[in-house]
C-alpha cells in the first residue's frame, strides 16, 4: 500500500508538474490545479487562497465552490479555519468543519453542505502566502498519506508562485518582486540613499521541485551531503578557534550534517515525488516554521543553525554559491539579514546604503556604516525575501524607513527630501569657516571621528577642528591578517599630513565584542559588551599593543602625536597602558629614531568607574574624551544592541546629564581638558545640552558638523544650562520637553 501511495504521490506531481507547463494566465493554471488536485485526492472541494496584503487572503481559484464567489471572499489572517492555518503554519484536519473552534461560515461559496476540511499552508521558507484547502460532503478525517500529499502540492505552488507561474490582475495575483513593498525599520545611521538592491547573500531559488527519478534524486542528494560533511569535518579541524562559540556552531553543523533522521525524511520525500533541492526545501520550511513557535532563545539558535545548513546543502546541490556571477549594479543599496564590520567594509564606499534585517544600532557594523558616511536602517523584517538584486530601492535612515519598488509618486518625493537635505548642506558648508560659538560668546570646539583615509578629506569639507577620533580598528578587520608595523606606520603618517598640522587622536586596537578579527581567536563570552575587549585585549596580550605604539611614534615623524586608551575601568590600567607607551618611546630614542615633539597621553571613560578614580588620574592624563555610547550603556545597565530596552533610556534624562556635569567637575578640578565623543554629539538638541553641561569639546561624524554648529549659533548656552536646570529642580525625570518648548519659542530652529 506504501508504494501505491508513494507511486500516486508522484503521479500527482507529475500531473501537476506538467499543468503548470501548459501556456496560459495564471488564473487559468490556478483553476486547472484546483480540479487537478479535486481529481487525484477524491474530493469534492478544492481552493487556493492566496494573500492580498499581509493581513487579507483571498480566495483565488476553486473547484466545487460557487465560481462568483472567487476574488470576492476574504479572510482575515486567523480568521476561520483558512486564516488559522495560515497564522499558524500548520494543517487543520477535521471531519466536522462546522464543529471547529472559530469556524466561519461564508454563505457566498455555498459550502454549508461540506463537513470534512483539511487546509494546508502555503509557504516559502517561513514566508506565507497562503492556503490550499480540500473539502468533501463525507464525514471523514484525511488520512496521513492525503496530508503529505496536500502539503508537497502546496511545497510546489509556494516555489511556483516565487517564480511568477501565477501573474494576473488584481491583489492576490500580483506577482511577487514586482510591487511596491514598505519596510518599516530603525535607524542604524540617519542619512537618505536611492540605489539598487545588491544582496549581500542571494537566496537559493528552486526551479524544479519535481523529479522522475526517486532513485536518482536520492543518489543526488547524499553526494551533496557527504560533501557538506567532508567541508563541515575539515571546518571543524581546522579551524583555529579555540574551544569558544564559533567550535560550539561548527559541532552543532556537524551533528545536522550527520543526522540520520534529518537525511531520512528528505529522502522519504523525494520517494514521494520531489525533486532534491524540493526535499531540502521542504525540510527547511518546517525548520523555519518551528523557530516562529519556540521561545526558548537556545533552542531558536540551534534551529537557525539547522536553517545555516540546509542553505549550505542547497548551495551544494544547485551550484548557486555566494557569488552569483551577476554583476553589482550602479549606485548599490546593500540589503542582508546581517553583515560583521568587516565585511561591510569590504564593500567600502562604493554602497550607498545598507538595510539589515537584523542588526543594531549599538553594533560596530554601524559604527562602520558611519564612518562610510552611508545611510543604515536596521530591522527590515522580510526584506531579503522580498529584494531581488537589481531592485529599485529607497532608504530613509532618518526615519527607518525602506521603499522597495517605489511608484513614481513616492520616488518624486523621496528625490524632494533629498534635494532639500542638499540646500541645507550648502548652508551649513557656509558656516565651515565661522566658530561655533554661541549668542552668550560660549566657543565650542568640533571635532570629527574618523576610521579611514578616506575620511580625511572631510576636514576641510566639514569645518571640523581635528579629528576627536581616529578608530584603527578598522585596519585590522579588513585583513586576514595582522598589519605589519611598517604598513600601519605608513598609513598613520598618511592621516598625519592629511590633517595638515590639526590634532588627531589615535584611540589605540579597540577589538571583542562584536568586533572580532578574522585571525583573531574568538572567546566564548556570555557579555561580550562588558569582557574581554579593547585595552583589557592590548594589557594581557600585549605584543599588538606595543607594535602599534611603535607605527604611531614612527609616524609622527617628529610632529605633535596624541594617543589614547579605550575603555579604561580604573586608574590601574591606565597606568600601565601609559608604562607601555613610555617604554616605547625610550625604545625608539634608543634606536635613534626621531620622538615626535609633543606627546598627549589620554584614555577613554566609557565606564561609570572611572569618573570616580582617584584625583591622581586625572592629574596624570593629558586628556580625557567621554565615549557616550558605551558609557550611556552601562549607566543605564541597557545593552546598546538590544533594541527592546536601547530605547528606553534618554540622553536628556536628568541622571545622565548629572553624570555627566559631575565628570566635567572632576576634570576642572585639575584642569584636565575633557571631551565628548559619540552619536549623541552629532544631535544637534543633545550636541546643545551637553555644551551646556560645561563641555566645549564634542567629536562626531562630519555630517553633524554643520547641524550642530548651526544651532550653537543661533542660542545661549548659558540659558540652555538655565532650562536645565529649572527642569531638574522640578523634579521632571529629563530635561528634552523643557528644552525643545524653549527652543521653539526662543530659537525658532525646529
Amino acid at each position: 500500500m506504501a508504494d501505491a501511495t508513494e507511486s500516486d504521490s508522484r503521479r500527482l506531481l507529475r500531473r501537476l508538474r506538467d499543468t503548470l507547463a501548459e501556456q496560459g494566465k495564471g488564473q487559468e493554471r490556478l483553476d486547472r490545479i484546483t480540479h487537478l488536485i479535486a481529481d487525484s485526492i477524491g474530493c469534492e472541494v478544492c481552493s487556493i487562497y492566496l494573500f492580498r496584503d499581509d493581513d487579507t487572503l483571498e480566495l483565488c481559484a476553486t473547484e466545487g465552490l460557487k465560481a462568483e464567489s472567487v476574488h470576492q471572499t476574504r479572510l482575515r489572517l486567523g480568521e476561520g479555519l483558512v486564516g488559522r492555518v495560515a497564522k499558524s503554519g500548520s494543517p487543520i484536519n477535521t471531519a466536522n468543519a462546522p464543529g471547529e473552534k472559530g469556524f466561519r461560515y461564508m454563505p457566498e461559496t455555498g459550502e454549508e453542505i461540506y463537513s470534512a476540511f483539511l487546509g494546508v499552508p502555503i509557504q516559502r521558507l517561513g514566508e506565507a502566502l497562503g492556503v490550499l484547502v480540500v473539502q468533501s460532503k463525507l464525514a471523514r478525517q484525511y488520512t496521513e498519506d492525503e496530508v503529505y500529499a496536500l502539503e508537497v502540492v502546496a511545497m510546489v505552488l509556494a516555489e511556483m508562485t516565487e517564480l511568477g507561474a501565477f501573474v494576473g490582475e488584481g491583489e492576490a495575483l500580483a506577482r511577487l518582486h514586482t510591487h511596491p513593498a514598505l519596510f518599516r525599520g530603525g535607524t542604524g545611521q540617519e542619512g537618505t540613499a536611492e540605489g539598487r538592491v545588491w544582496l549581500h547573500e542571494p537566496r537559493v531559488v528552486v526551479t524544479n521541485p519535481v523529479a522522475d527519478d526517486p532513485q536518482a534524486e536520492c543518489e543526488r542528494l547524499r553526494r551533496a551531503v557527504e560533501e557538506l560533511r567532508l567541508s563541515v569535518d575539515t571546518l571543524v579541524t581546522e579551524a583555529d578557534i579555540g574551544d569558544g562559540e564559533q567550535k560550539q556552531v561548527l559541532e552543532t553543523y556537524r551533528m545536522f550534517a550527520n543526522s540520520r533522521g534529518w537525511l531520512a525524511r528528505m529522502e522519504e520525500d523525494i520517494l514521494r515525488g520531489l525533486s532534491a533541492e524540493a526535499a531540502v526545501e521542504k525540510e527547511q520550511s518546517a525548520t523555519r516554521t518551528r523557530m516562529d513557535q519556540v521561545a526558548d532563545p537556545y533552542l531558536r539558535e540551534r534551529l537557525h543553525d539547522l536553517d545555516d545548513i540546509s542553505n549550505r546543502l542547497l548551495r551544494i546541490l544547485t551550484g548557486q554559491g555566494k557569488e552569483t556571477g551577476a554583476a553589482m549594479p550602479d549606485n548599490p543599496v546593500l540589503v542582508a539579514r546581517n553583515i560583521g564590520p568587516g565585511e561591510l567594509l569590504e564593500y567600502g564606499r562604493k554602497l550607498k546604503g545598507v538595510v539589515l534585517e537584523e542588526g543594531s544600532v549599538g553594533s560596530h557594523a554601524a559604527v562602520v556604516a558611519r564612518a562610510l558616511a552611508i545611510p543604515l536602517v536596521i530591522h527590515a523584517d522580510r526584506i531579503t525575501t522580498e529584494a531581488l538584486n537589481g531592485d529599485h530601492i529607497l532608504v530613509d535612515g532618518d526615519q527607518g524607513i525602506v521603499h522597495l519598488r517605489p511608484d513614481d509618486n513616492v520616488a518624486a518625493a523621496f528625490r524632494d527630501k533629498i534635494a532639500m537635505q542638499a540646500k541645507a548642506m550648502e548652508r551649513y558648508a557656509g558656516l565651515k569657516l565661522l566658530p561655533a560659538q554661541a549668542l552668550c560668546g560660549t566657543t565650542v570646539g568640533l571635532h570629527m571621528n574618523a576610521g579611514l583615509m578616506a575620511d580625511l578629506p572631510s576636514l576641510e569639507g566639514s569645518g571640523a577642528l581635528g579629528v576627536g577620533l581616529f578608530r584603527t580598528e578598522l585596519q585590522f578587520l579588513i585583513r586576514n591578517q595582522v598589519p605589519k608595523r611598517g604598513e600601519l606606520a605608513a598609513l598613520y603618517s598618511r592621516v598625519l599630513d592629511a590633517a595638515k598640522g590639526r590634532r588627531v587622536a589615535f584611540r589605540t586596537l579597540d577589538i571583542g565584542s562584536d568586533k572580532v578579527l578574522p585571525y583573531m581567536k574568538r572567546v566564548a563570552e556570555p557579555n561580550p559588551a562588558m569582557g574581554w575587549r579593547a585595552i583589557r585585549v592590548g594589557l594581557e596580550k600585549p605584543g599588538v599593543l606595543r607594535m602599534q605604539l611603535q607605527a604611531l611614534l614612527r609616524a609622527a615623524r617628529g610632529r605633535p602625536l596624541t594617543v589614547m586608551f579605550p575603555f579604561v575601568a580604573q586608574f590601574e590600567e591606565f597606568l600601565q597602558a601609559r608604562d607601555h607607551l613610555m617604554r616605547e618611546i625610550d625604545r625608539e630614542g634608543q634606536l635613534g629614531h626621531v620622538l615626535p615633539e609633543r606627546i598627549e597621553i589620554g584614555a577613554m571613560l566609557e565606564t561609570p568607574s572611572l569618573a570616580f578614580a582617584p584625583k591622581q588620574f586625572f592629574e596624570l592624563a593629558d586628556f580625557i574624551s567621554i565615549g557616550g555610547n558605551d558609557l550611556k550603556q552601562f549607566f543605564y545597565a541597557a545593552d546598546r544592541e538590544n533594541e527592546r530596552v536601547r530605547r528606553r533610556y534618554d540622553t536628556l534624562n536628568v541622571s545622565f546629564l548629572t553624570f555627566i556635569g559631575h565628570i566635567v567637575d572632576r576634570c576642572a578640578e585639575t584642569g584636565t581638558p575633557l571631551s565628548f565623543c559619540g552619536e549623541d554629539a552629532g544631535r544637534p538638541v543633545e550636541a546643545l545640552c551637553l555644551a551646556a553641561m560645561g563641555l566645549r569639546t564634542l567629536s562626531m561624524r562630519p555630517a553633524s558638523i554643520g547641524p550642530v554648529k548651526a544651532l550653537l549659533r543661533r542660542v545661549s548656552i548659558a540659558e540652555t544650562r538655565a532650562v536645565i536646570d529649572e527642569a531638574a529642580a522640578r523634579g521632571l525625570p529629563s530635561v528634552r520637553p523643557a528644552v525643545m518648548e524653549w527652543l521653539a519659542r526662543h530659537a525658532e530652529v525646529m
